[in-house]
């Protein structure tokens, strides 16, 4: 599968912009703010149906117009896939697959795998449990259509509950009979979840794993671990048990929307004692990770983007990522980059047909 051309309309900086690609890699070189990680985040948008950095989708819209329309033909399975995702301002987004639109923009996820490496992954490391767990939905998702429906499903009842919980505080009441329904459900959705984020992770880590010692090329131990409230006790009998406090925060406090991952380095967490090399590293290997696994699951290579990869590593790690890119069969790549004779030099070592596009 590769992307042969993208057409952008009043996408982010971009008036009207059309590209054509190298079936293997692709470069967007130019100085800072000329649109080079919009470019890869219209071509990450045409995968999930939204912005990578920016999921508000008006913000997304250039400003001063009403509307954006990024356009996509791929080649997948020997035929042509022409993907096309429209917003307008106060109206619902719109993604079509060669003329026909999506009723559910669920349907779409995992069609076109891909899998992107930014600056902006470090919010991995910073950032609280939400983060890490949309990063493990985003890898089962694309290749399991079911968990992306559940995981729907559980959110949903999930707002529902605690709206539920608000009411009784407001109101001085409680009905325990509503509160079971819910209970039920969440139990019911979030059992499944906990059971596939379980499977996934006893493959993904030792794909992760693996893939840190050949970007780091050291010695040091690291580890990452999946927590849940599950592990120690089935959904329903937690949300029985712990009413009081539900009551009294209004918020559900157990449940699969409490999972996280740790990151580890050394036992320790690689937040604090992670050197910035070595958190490059570990982000790295879990995006390659992905990538493996996706690549996997779904017997088709997805796509790769690069963004800004020297401002995230040195020159000799770029070349050496690079070079992975060379001896493993990966698909099509795209990179972006401030200095245009830098990423040159870089992907002529590999042996693979490029394009350079300077914005």
């Amino acid at each position: 599968m590769f992307l042969q051309s993208l057409s952008l309309l009043n996408y982010k900086n971009f008036e009207s912009e059309s590209f054509t690609f190298d079936p293997k890699i692709n470069c967007f070189v130019g100085s800072n703010g000329v649109g080079k990680t919009n470019a890869l985040d219209a071509i990450y948008h045409l995968s999930f149906g939204k912005s990578y950095f920016n999921p508000i989708t008006s913000q997304n819209i250039k400003h001063g117009e009403d509307f954006f329309v990024i356009e996509g033909v791929y080649e997948k399975n020997d035929r042509d896939e022409k993907i096309v995702v429209s917003a307008k301002r106060g109206q619902k987004k719109i993604i079509k697959r060669n003329g026909k639109p999506y009723e559910k923009f669920s349907e779409h996820i995992g069609f076109l795998p891909l899998v992107i490496i930014s600056p902006a992954d470090r919010d991995l490391i910073i950032e609280g449990s939400e983060t890490r767990r949309k990063f493990m939905d985003g890898v089962i998702s694309q290749g399991d259509p079911e968990y992306l429906q559940k995981l729907i499903a559980y959110n949903k009842v999930l707002v529902q509950r605690n709206s539920l919980l608000k009411y009784f505080a407001a109101n001085s009441t409680f009905n325990q009979d509503t509160l079971d329904i819910y209970n039920e459900q969440l139990h019911s959705f979030g059992s499944v979840i906990f059971e596939k984020r379980t499977a996934f992770l006893e493959k993904f880590i030792p794909i992760f794993l693996k893939r840190y010692q050949s970007i780091s090329n050291s010695s040091e131990k690291v580890n990452l671990a999946y927590k849940s409230q599950l592990q120690e006790k089935e959904l329903l009998s937690l949300l029985v048990e712990n009413i009081t406090k539900d009551k009294f925060t209004q918020y559900t406090n157990y449940g699969i929307h409490k999972d996280d991952l740790y990151f580890e380095i050394e036992g320790h967490p690689i937040k604090k004692f992670g050197s910035q090399g070595q958190q490059k590293s570990y982000l790295i290997a879990l995006k390659l990770a992905q990538f493996d696994f996706i690549k996997a699951q779904s017997k088709v290579t997805p796509i790769l983007l690069l963004d800004d990869i020297f401002d995230k590593l040195d020159e000799q790690r770029v070349a050496q990522l690079i070079a992975l890119v060379d001896n493993e069969n990966f698909g099509q790549l795209f990179i972006s980059d401030t200095h245009g004779d830098r990423t040159e030099e870089v992907v002529k070592k590999v042996h693979q047909t490029y394009k350079m596009f300077q914005l």
